[in-house]
Formats: C-alpha cells, structure tokens, sequence
C-alpha cells in the first residue's frame, strides 16, 4: 500500500481548487440556494459557469481514458478532484456525469456509448446514475425491471438521481430475469416521470419513473452484475472523497474560529471541552482519509477493494456525523445560519452521511464479507 501521491493527482488538485477557489463564494453559493431568481424563475443548486470551466481547463476529462479524449488517469487522481470539489462543497455533477457515467461507458459501452462518455468528457452534455430505488421487501424483489421485446424496455421507478433533469442520458440498474444489468435511458422521453426531490443540501436529485421505457443496453446482461458492482463501489469511494474534503475545510474553518472567538476574555480554543472536539475530528479526519486513500489505490491496481470501500463508507458516514457536528457547536448560534459559510458545509457533510447509509448497514455489510472469507 503507497499512501505517496501521485504527480498527476498532486497537479489535478491544485487546478482543481484554483478554479474553485475563483468561482465558488459564499455569495455564489448563497444566490444557487435561493428558490427563485430575480425574474422570478426557479433557480438550480447547479453553478454552470464552474462546470464549463472545470472543462476548458481539461479537469473533466483528465482522469478519463483516451479513448473517449481523456489523459488516461484513473481512480486516484478522480479521489483527488472529488475531495477538492468537497472542500469548495462545488455543486457540479462531477462524481456523476464523469466518474460514474462518462467511466463507465468508456469502459463498457459500445462505439456510440463511448461518443457520449467523450461529449461528457468536454461538458457538452451531463450524465448521470439511477442506483437507488425502494424495494419491494415483501417479495425482495427491486422495483425496477427490463424485458426484451422490441428492443429493450424499462418499468419502475428510482429515487434520489442526482442532476436527472440536467442529464442527456442516465444508467440505470434494472433486474432482467432476476440477474442485474445496466441500461442507458433519455429521460426526455414522454415515457419518463422525473419529479424533484427535497434533499438536505438543496442539491438537483429528482425520483425518476419509467413506463414501459425505451433503454440501451450497457455491455450484456452476463456482465450486469460486474458493471453494477463497478458502479457502485466508484460511487461509493466518490461519495467518501467528497465527504473527506467536506470535513477537511469544515474542520480548518472551525479551528480558525476557536483561534479569534473570545469568551471570558479567553480564546475558546484554549478551553478543554473545544480543545478535545477538535482534536478527535481531527483523527476522525485522519481516518477518512487513509480510508479512502486505500480504497483509491486497490481499485487503481485492480485488487479486490469491495471490503475497503466499505471500511471508507463507514468512516465517511460515521466521522464525517461527527465532525460536521462539531463545526456547527464549535461555532454556536452562527453554526445554524443558513447565511453563514460554515452552513454549507455542515448541509453537505449531512447529505453524504445519509447518502452512504448508516453504520449499522456499514457494519452488517463488512460482518457478512468477514463470514463469507472465513
């Protein structure tokens, strides 16, 4: 295991945040969190400005093959583009459109698949994946399913699909037969109901419903179960890098404020109760990300990493619950104005944790891995 970083994830990082540093201020983030804009129009937690730029300086497509006109890096340099958008909390499908969509049609997609991983790759069109969904646990049986007939169609619906109205295209995980696939859909069509969602941090995730939906099948149905699986731990891993570079900033900004804020004539860092919360975030942060780091890096050598991207979920939910909280005590009152910076890190901090799932299913997952290997 090398925790050293890359050349390239070192460069991408430091691009990464010089765009972000430029565009996304508390003033930026306060105007996409309004409901309406000044013309009265719905306004989107989406900053497209950010997006085009974050492709006219090559960050989209860096960590993409070169097939699809990418520079051929891989997970650990996607981890460290991810942490960075976390620590600017940037809202832009990056995990979503490139990672997730663009990846895996590179990978698996055919010819014409792979030319919309390439328009993903440039910004001209947003990807993005439906992996969520209520199950029917009656029958345990998931509520999405494709059949072959005419060319292949989809039925069911899926919850919390980040970006699904900005997206050209969206994959989908259906059941076929029983066996999982994966299947590519234009939720424009007059078969799709996309229907927005309120989550925590105000982020575009909509319930997506298909009738009867025309769909594209991604690789074959044999290799639904490898591609699904691919899908979810890049996911996974991306949500937890997010989550690392959320609670790194929402830590150092806590540390500043317990250095300048005064009470009793004291700085309240110098209290004991402040002092020891802020170093256990400080471990719990440490923890994330040598986590994540490990994943990262098992997936880049193409090792089994399914029980390490567990261990990084875990640590995402669980530290980043904990950390988040601290920030927002630390702080006081100002810690729950939604006008106030650290706000926004908090909200992130919170959508992540529920995103990845509680410890329990963390830990009930990693026992049945350990069972299974003994």
């Amino acid at each position: 295991m090398d925790f050293t970083l890359t050349e390239a994830q070192q460069d991408l990082a430091r691009l990464t945040a010089e765009v972000t540093g430029k565009l996304v201020t508390a003033d930026r983030l306060r105007e996409l969190d309004k409901n309406t804009d000044a013309a009265g129009d719905r306004t989107v937690r989406f900053d497209d400005s950010l997006w085009s730029s974050l492709a006219e300086t090559g960050v989209l497509a860096a960590a993409l093959p070169e097939t699809v006109g990418g520079s051929d890096f891989g997970v650990l340099e996607q981890t460290a583009i991810l942490r960075e958008i976390g620590k600017s909390v940037a809202p832009v499908p990056y995990l979503w459109s490139i990672v997730l969509g663009a990846g895996a049609l590179a990978q698996f997609g055919s010819t014409a698949q792979r030319e919309l991983a390439a328009q993903a790759a440039t910004g001209e069109i947003i990807l993005t994946a439906a992996l969520s969904e209520e199950r029917n646990w009656e029958l345990d049986k998931p509520v999405t399913t494709a059949i072959a007939g005419d060319g292949w169609q989809l039925t069911g619906l899926k919850t919390t699909v980040p970006f699904a109205r900005q997206a050209a295209r969206i994959l989908v995980s259906a059941s076929v037969d029983g066996a999982p696939a994966v299947f590519l859909v234009d939720p424009s069509h007059a078969s799709v109901r996309v229907e927005d969602q309120i989550v925590t941090d105000r982020s575009p995730e909509a319930e997506v419903e298909f009738a009867g939906t025309p769909a594209e099948l991604v690789g074959t149905v044999e290799q639904g179960a490898e591609i699904l699986t691919w899908l979810l731990e890049r996911a996974w891993l991306g949500l937890a890098a997010t989550q690392l570079g959320v609670v790194e900033k929402g830590l150092e900004l806590v540390a500043d404020y317990a250095r300048e804020r005064e009470q009793f004539n004291r700085k309240i860092g110098s209290f004991q109760a402040v002092a020891q919360r802020l170093a256990d975030g400080y471990i719990d942060v440490q923890g994330v990300r040598l986590a994540v780091q490990q994943a990262a890096w098992l997936l880049s050598e193409g090792h089994p990493a399914t029980a390490e991207v567990h261990t990084a979920k875990f640590w995402a939910a669980e530290a980043g619950h904990r950390v988040a909280h601290t920030v927002v005590h630390v702080h006081g009152g100002v810690g729950i104005d939604r006008d106030h910076i650290v706000n926004q890190y908090f909200t992130a901090a919170k959508h992540n944790e529920f995103a990845l799932g509680g410890a329990t299913d963390h830990l009930r997952a990693l026992g049945a891995m350990l069972a299974d290997a003994q």
